[in-house]
C-alpha cells in the first residue's frame, strides 16, 4: 500500500522520510534507495546503537547487505550520542542521492531548521539539575532560568526545563540566547522532498503489536539477554522500546506475557508522541496517509 506513494516522491532531490514506529518507513526507504540509487540514512535515535538490531527494527544484516545503509548500529551501547554529533555526521553524506529516514523529530528539525552550537553540559552540572529537579520539581528549575528563556520554552515539559537550566548554569547564556545564534540548515525544506507518514491509530496499533511479537519469535529475547551484563539503565541506549520489559521478565519481575504487553503499550505510547510531534511540527511536509 505504502509503495505507491513511490511516483510522487522526487527521483532527483534528497528525500526525508518520517513516520511513527511500525509505519512502514524502512520499507519504503529501501524502495527508494533501489530506484533511485540513494543512500539510506538513518534518523533514528535508537537505531544508531550496536547492540540493538531486532528490538529497534533496525534493517537485518542481509537489509544492509543489499543497499547502501549508514549511520545505523554505529554507537557503543555506553556511549552518549546527540542531535549534535547525528547532524555532523550527516553532513558529508549530502554529496550524495540519499533518503533520510526515521521517526526521531529532533533530527530532521535539526537539518531542516539548524541547530544551535551550545557547548556540552559537564556531566556534575546535570547531576545538579537531576538533583534540583528532585528536591522541588520544575518550579525549582524554573526559578533559575533566565526570563527570556522562559517566555519560550514548553513550561509543563520537565526534562526541556531542566535542559534550560543546564545551559544557563554551564554557560553563562540563556538557552534563547544561544537559539537565537542558530546556523543556517544543512538542508532546508525547500531543497528537498519531505513527506511523514500519518497512518490512522487503530491500523497502527495493531502493527505495533503484530511487529512486536514477530520480534520476540526473531530472537528478541535472546538480545536482551545478552545485553543483560551490561545493563545500565542510566544509558541512552537502554530507552529503547522493549528493553527495560524485557530486562524486567529475565530478573524475574514479571512474566513474559506481562513484559510483552507493557512493551506493547510503551510503543503505542510512543508512536503516540511521534504523532502529536509530526502533527505539530511537521505541517509543510507532504503527507502520506494510511491506511
Amino acid at each position: 500500500m505504502i509503495s505507491s506513494v513511490l511516483n510522487n516522491i522526487s527521483r532527483e532531490a534528497p528525500v526525508l522520510l518520517a513516520g511513527p514506529t511500525a509505519s512502514g518507513k524502512s520499507a519504503l526507504a529501501m524502495d527508494l534507495a533501489a530506484r533511485d540509487g540513494r543512500v539510506i540514512v538513518n534518523a533514528d535515535a535508537l537505531q544508531v546503537y550496536a547492540n540493538w538490531r531486532i528490538l529497534t527494527a533496525r534493517p537485518s544484516v542481509e537489509e544492509e547487505a543489499a543497499l547502501p545503509h549508514v549511520l545505523y548500529g554505529h554507537v557503543a551501547r555506553d556511549q552518549a550520542y546527540s542531535v549534535g554529533e547525528w547532524l555532523r555526521q550527516v553532513a558529508p553524506l549530502l554529496a550524495r542521492p540519499v533518503v533520510i529516514v526515521g521517526g526521531t523529530g529532533l533530527y530532521f528539525r535539526a537539518l531542516t531548521e539548524g541547530l544551535a552550537e551550545i557547548p556540552p553540559v559537564p556531566a556534575s552540572i546535570r547531576a545538579e539539575g537531576d538533583a534540583l529537579f528532585a528536591a522541588g520539581g520544575v518550579a525549582a528549575l524554573l526559578a533559575g532560568v533566565d526570563g527570556r528563556t522562559a517566555a519560550r520554552i514548553d513550561r509543563a515539559n520537565g526534562a526541556r526545563v531542566q535542559r534550560a537550566w543546564e545551559v544557563l548554569r554551564a554557560t553563562g547564556r540563556g538557552l534563547a540566547d544561544w537559539q537565537d545564534e542558530t546556523p543556517p540548515p544543512l538542508l532546508a525544506l525547500g531543497q528537498c522532498d519531505p513527506w511523514v507518514i500519518r497512518p490512522k491509530v487503530e491500523w497502527l496499533d495493531d502493527r505495533i503489536a503484530r511487529r512486536f511479537h514477530a520480534m520476540i519469535e526473531a530472537g528478541a529475547l535472546a538480545e536482551v539477554q545478552a545485553e543483560l551484563p551490561f545493563w545500565n539503565p542510566a544509558h541512552a541506549s537502554a530507552k529503547a522500546i522493549g528493553a527495560p520489559e524485557l530486562i524486567s521478565y529475565l530478573q524475574g519481575e514479571s512474566t513474559l506475557s506481562e513484559a510483552t504487553f507493557a512493551s506493547i503499550l510503551a510503543s503505542r505510547q510512543y508512536a503516540k508522541r511521534q504523532r502529536t510531534w509530526f502533527r505539530t511540527r511537521m505541517r509543510d511536509w507532504r503527507e502520506i496517509a494510511l491506511p
